[in-house]
């Protein structure tokens, strides 16, 4: 079968020496909307970092202009998390940081506050052609301590069953000063996941729950989440644990203030350390995780099916053998979802491309 692709966003165009960190909604038109992290200078994680944007009006299988939403200077504005309410508004979630400020150096303490990771939001009314300036949030969805921080990336949630419709749950990472002798807060055992409600359509922001005091197996990191058909939420998250297995797991029954039990190795996606994608189907009772499949490697981008709530595993789609690394999903119609992913023939990060796939996929 032949598969529609596109490629919104090609590394060393457009004014931008790499694009890194896709992040896709659908808006209420049917528009779809592709954000991704503008990297001027160089590929790496910091430094002059834009988030930009490109438009569908097709599905996915051409592309508006590339427009930048969210500049933070020379520093860095990064982390989308774009979500879409009831009333066609779409708030994008962002963190911003200074362009010096490394994950290794904001980890040990080396960063002022005012240089570190801090939380933004920016709206648009227009499905994304004209947006807000930045709002800074930070002090309803980050606790002092905390050092590093990241939203999502990757689509948020607008909950849609009773009795907590209309909520907005936001993934989110962070981690925490060490603890132990010897350490310098880089350790896996530091990290935490963590969730932001909103019950005002994000005119306010507050925690939910927070889990970083987990087995040192499991180490929650970037985190994704959708919702079940009887309203609870599967949380997914990316580990930075030394075990076989990269993926954990955990389920919340009050719309994201808790967590069931804390999150739990999940071998049934056994995969590289890297970000990874959640959609649930609604209608058919699937829920879909999107990410590199190679055990080792950040390779062979696969969408992987779950009928049970996220308990069992199954194959549904290999994209392909390519390197390939973060991902996002989005459903498209009743027919076929979108996979917006980071791939290339030789590096992951050459492309962010786009994808259509049949829901009725072969299991």
């Amino acid at each position: 079968m032949a598969y529609e692709s596109s490629v919104p966003y090609r590394a060393g165009t457009e004014g931008y020496t790499s694009f890194r960190i896709p992040a896709v909604v659908r808006a209420r038109s049917g528009a779809l909307l592709a954000f991704a992290e503008g990297r001027v200078s160089s590929a790496a994680d910091w430094g002059d970092i834009d988030l930009v944007l490109k438009r569908s009006r097709d599905g996915g299988r051409t592309w508006g202009p590339l427009q930048v939403v969210s500049r933070n200077g020379a520093g860095t504005a990064g982390n989308p998390a774009p979500v879409v309410l009831a009333g066609g508004r779409v708030l994008l979630l962002q963190v911003h940081s200074a362009a010096d400020a490394t994950e290794a150096r904001i980890r040990r303490g080396r960063v002022p506050p005012a240089d570190g990771r801090r939380v933004w939001l920016q709206h648009s009314d227009d499905e994304g052609a004209s947006w807000s300036d930045p709002r800074e949030i930070t002090d309803q969805a980050k606790l002092p301590p905390w050092r590093w921080y990241a939203t999502g990336p990757g689509h948020a949630l607008r909950l849609r069953r009773a009795p907590r419709a209309g909520r907005l749950l936001v993934p989110a990472n962070h981690s925490t000063p060490p603890t132990r002798p010897g350490d310098d807060g880089t350790e896996a055992r530091y990290n935490g996941s963590h969730a932001l409600l909103s019950d005002d359509d994000g005119a306010t922001w507050r925690i939910g729950y927070t889990d970083g005091d987990t087995d040192l197996g499991v180490a929650p990191n970037e985190t994704c989440a959708a919702e079940l058909p009887d309203g609870s939420v599967y949380l997914n998250t990316r580990t930075e644990a030394a075990a076989a297995w990269r993926r954990a797991d955990a389920v919340s029954t009050d719309g994201g203030e808790h967590l069931l039990a804390p999150f739990r190795p999940q071998a049934g996606l056994a995969g590289p350390v890297c970000q990874g994608s959640t959609l649930h189907l609604d209608g058919s009772g699937t829920l879909l995780f999107a990410g590199p499949a190679h055990p080792a490697a950040r390779a062979l981008m696969t969408v992987r099916a779950s009928r049970d709530g996220g308990l069992t595993w199954r194959t549904a789609h290999t994209v392909g053998g390519l390197p390939a690394a973060y991902s996002d999903l989005v459903r498209l119609d009743r027919d076929s979802v979108g996979l917006l992913y980071e791939t290339g023939d030789f590096s992951a990060y050459s492309t962010i491309t786009f994808r259509r796939i049949p829901v009725e996929e072969p299991t």
